[in-house]
């Protein structure tokens, strides 16, 4: 631990050491940097000496803080879920990141965390921190059933969901607002790439530089989902969900299953061309959205399938046919996906009237009403619902189509929305409430007379309101 805080306060602290740096060499004196650099590894070690924990029969306690010193008290009845994160430096002296989560939103310092424990402490505190009746679920050692493991046909789907190039401008941005834009305007790599222009023309060095682009990405890709979720593990014990994942660094996320009220299936357009889809968990306590949610990053869709039938006992809900909403649901996704074409196509044929238009205006016309014709229609055979047997799934979305699978008995508010054009529509938004995953799940654009019906089948509690069907 004397070790894992310094580094890490010296990582945290790298803006603060580079300017002591920069200020040593503007003023000539070296011992700046010397300085800063022993205040964040004395910083660092003090960390250890006033960091401490408590966990007694009512509550868990963390009293931390250097200069501020702040407590951290977190009742045991209110634990939602524990989860550990080890880093590569944790791995290598086997310690881990023990965090716990009451199901509010916590970080920085309102997080509880406790950094850094022996590994060999893991399973005994979990048990400790998690109900009693799991407790003995946790504790005892069995690998329990299997749900679902990692297997390396799923890196396939990574470089669909675009990560690469998010972190390739990432990193482009960075390096240009550090000022390597203007050092490279000038170099001789710049130099080098106006030659290749000037060679081969402009139209195939930019193909070359983007398909350079691309494959970076997609090897960015793979290898992210390769280190993050290498030798994934899901695993069900009793009533408690393990979730193990991580190459370098490794993460393991234990959930009561008491608390589950569902899942929810993404299928972004490529993922879902290919056959995949992402499984993530619909529970109080944990977050909707995110990581914090994630049960199985983008595998074969039959796999999450499977998954989540096992989770909510019930395949029905997961691979059943849906209702479909009417013509006016139909109507009101076919105008918005060809609306814009529309409105370029009428600016077309004024410039056309006007003067010369090029022909190529009308071909890229041309393919997007057609892309645009075809994400109409995929979004208007997405949409449907269903509902019965204690359950209400919802079904919507092209670019990133999902499935939300939430239990009735875990809904507990309703809300019909209609904005103005769907009340010329005659259609509407029905909301229900949760306080799992992301709080509120849309059913959208249901026929108005029909919405409170579908409330009352969901939850049989709306049918005594007396103003539900007002």
């Amino acid at each position: 631990m004397l070790l894992v805080h310094p580094v890490h306060e010296v990582l945290r602290q790298i803006p603060v050491l580079l300017g002591s740096v920069v200020l040593g060499s503007a003023t000539g004196n070296p011992l700046w940097a010397v300085a800063a650099l022993v205040a964040t590894v004395g910083v660092g070690i003090a960390r250890w000496f006033t960091t401490t924990y408590r966990i007694d029969a009512e509550e868990v306690q963390l009293r931390a803080g250097v200069l501020q010193r702040r407590v951290l008290s977190v009742p045991r009845n209110r634990i939602r879920s524990v989860s550990t994160d080890a880093r590569l430096l944790h791995r290598l002296l086997g310690l881990t990141v023990l965090r716990v989560s009451t199901g509010q939103e916590a970080r920085g310092d309102d997080a509880f965390a406790l950094d850094a424990v022996e590994a060999g402490q893991v399973p005994h505190l979990r048990a400790d921190l998690l109900a009693d009746s799991l407790a003995v679920a946790v504790d005892t050692g069995s690998p329990g059933r299997v749900l679902a493991r990692w297997e390396p046909a799923w890196l396939r789907y990574s470089p669909l969901s675009f990560t690469g190039l998010a972190m390739i401008a990432a990193a482009a941005g960075l390096l240009y607002q550090a000022g390597a834009g203007a050092l490279l305007r000038n170099s001789g790599l710049a130099e080098d790439g106006r030659d290749a222009a000037q060679r081969f023309g402009v139209a195939a060095t930019v193909a070359a530089v983007v398909i350079v682009v691309l494959v970076g990405s997609v090897v960015l890709s793979v290898l992210r989902s390769l280190v993050s979720y290498g030798n994934l593990l899901l695993r069900r014990d009793a009533d408690v969900l393990h979730l193990e994942h991580g190459l370098l660094r490794r993460q393991e996320h234990t959930y009561d299953m008491r608390r589950l009220r569902g899942g929810t299936m993404r299928e972004p357009l490529l993922v879902r061309a290919f056959g995949g889809a992402r499984l993530d968990a619909v529970m109080t306590g944990v977050g909707g959205a995110g990581e914090a949610s994630l049960l199985l990053p983008p595998c074969p869709a039959a796999t999450a399938r499977d998954v989540l039938s096992d989770l909510i006992d019930s395949e029905d809900e997961v691979t059943g046919p849906l209702r479909g909403h009417g013509v006016a649901a139909t109507r009101r996704r076919w105008t918005r996906a060809l609306v814009l074409p529309a409105l370029i196509g009428v600016a077309l044929v004024v410039a056309g009237v006007a003067g010369t238009l090029s022909i190529w205006a009308w071909v890229a016309w041309v393919v997007l009403t057609v892309c645009c014709a075809l994400l109409g229609a995929d979004r208007v055979r997405s949409l449907g619902h269903r509902v019965g047997n204690g359950w209400l799934v919802a079904r919507a979305g092209s670019i990133e189509r999902r499935r939300d699978c939430i239990a009735g008995a875990g809904i507990i508010g309703w809300t019909v929305r209609q904005t103005f054009f769907q009340r010329r529509s005659g259609v509407a938004t029905l909301i229900a409430a949760t306080a799992a995953g992301e709080k509120a799940y849309r059913v959208l654009d249901v026929p108005a007379e029909v919405a409170w019906s579908i409330a009352a089948a969901a939850s049989p509690w709306v049918r005594d309101v007396p103003w539900a069907g007002e």
